[in-house]
């Protein structure tokens, strides 16, 4: 059995390594794109259509690759660049992005409508402390049995809570039934 070598299996593993990438990132790469004439944007961003070996000659020649970008195009419009540098590029941009945004965490405190003061004191002291730290914070009061027909007592409760809360804390949901507990939402205020 013969061994095929030299050009053929190089372009043969160019395409392979082609269609990995085209994989993870959902974009076609030179020999992956299928139309049979395209609209081709150069580095100088100026556009002009021509048909498919005619661009992938022109990628080769330049050092560079054939990307699709907008795939539902008519003719599909492809761009020349560095795919693996526009790639390490992307994914750099991704990670500084995701490390701007602020995680905003939730805590919950729970209650009943038949908590006792001195529990009421310790779960508003707590939800207070929770605010301080930047997270909002759910107040559930929960029911069980026949206290479900009195939703105005944890209704009261939650005022009770808010009014305590008043100066560190905002309503972001006003209290709302949720199944068989009463759901009320506080965000931290902004000075």
């Amino acid at each position: 059995m013969r061994r095929r070598c030299g050009a053929d299996e190089q372009s043969i593993d160019v395409f392979f390594w082609e269609a990995a990438i085209s994989a993870k990132t959902s974009q076609r790469v030179n020999e992956m794109i299928r139309a049979r004439e395209v609209r081709v944007i150069d580095d100088e961003a100026s556009a002009r259509y021509s048909a498919i070996r005619e661009a992938l000659e022109m990628a080769s020649q330049r050092g560079l690759d054939l990307v699709e970008v907008a795939p539902n195009a008519v003719p599909p419009v492809c761009r020349l660049m560095d795919f693996g540098k526009f790639q390490y590029e992307r994914a750099k941009r991704d990670r500084d992005a995701r490390k701007a945004q602020k995680q905003i965490d939730v805590k919950e405190v729970r209650m009943r409508p038949k908590t006792g003061e001195h529990d009421i004191a310790f779960k508003t002291r707590d939800a207070r402390r929770f605010l301080g730290q930047g997270a909002k914070v759910k107040v559930r009061i929960r029911f069980r049995g026949r206290e479900i027909t009195h939703p105005e007592v944890a209704r009261d409760l939650l005022d009770r809570v808010v009014e305590e809360l008043n100066d560190v804390a905002v309503v972001e949901q006003m209290p709302a039934m949720e199944g068989n507990s009463m759901l009320l939402v506080l965000a931290p205020r902004t000075s």
